[in-house]
């Protein structure tokens, strides 16, 4: 009983998780040549990049879980589209930047991924309120995520 309330919580969490920790796993090679790199002004340490994500993709999978349990219609559906469609994104920014150092392309492409997040959070916000609130610290992430990419780009051209 109890494990059907929460396994749409763990489930969606351990998702999100799984993405990062492969995407981490993908990079980890490309870590010593980035931070190599000239960095902009408000750079944060190394070490606060694995923390940072933790904590955003546990709440992606609460938020998805919150959707899930509240709204099994249209914008459940939707909503899941979109999450899968931006936690493929995310995942695929990361290795255009790193592995591929399109810095460039990568920082369009992450444009393109605040856009999703943010039509996600919209519809998000239809289904439960709570999930949409729990994104916002991903989207100012991205967009402090989007001034460190150009200004890694601008600086090493």
């Amino acid at each position: 009983m109890m494990w059907e309330k929460i396994r749409p919580y763990v489930g969606f969490s351990a998702l999100a998780l799984g993405v990062g920790a492969l995407a981490g796993f993908l990079t980890s090679g490309e870590m010593e040549s980035f931070a190599a790199l000239n960095q902009p002004p408000l750079s944060p340490p190394g070490w606060l990049f694995p923390v940072v994500w933790t904590a955003l993709y546990l709440l992606m999978g609460l938020s998805m879980g919150l959707v899930w349990r509240s709204d099994s219609g249209y914008h459940r559906r939707r909503v899941l589209r979109l999450w899968c469609v931006q936690l493929g994104m995310n995942f695929l920014w990361t290795l255009v930047f790193f592995n591929l150092q399109l810095r460039l392309f990568a920082f369009f492409w992450l444009l393109g991924l605040l856009a999703v997040v943010g039509w996600m959070v919209t519809e998000m916000e239809q289904a439960h309120k709570t999930a949409a609130r729990l994104q916002i610290p991903y989207l100012l992430w991205l967009l402090f995520a989007g001034y460190l990419n150009l200004g890694v780009y601008l600086l090493n051209r």
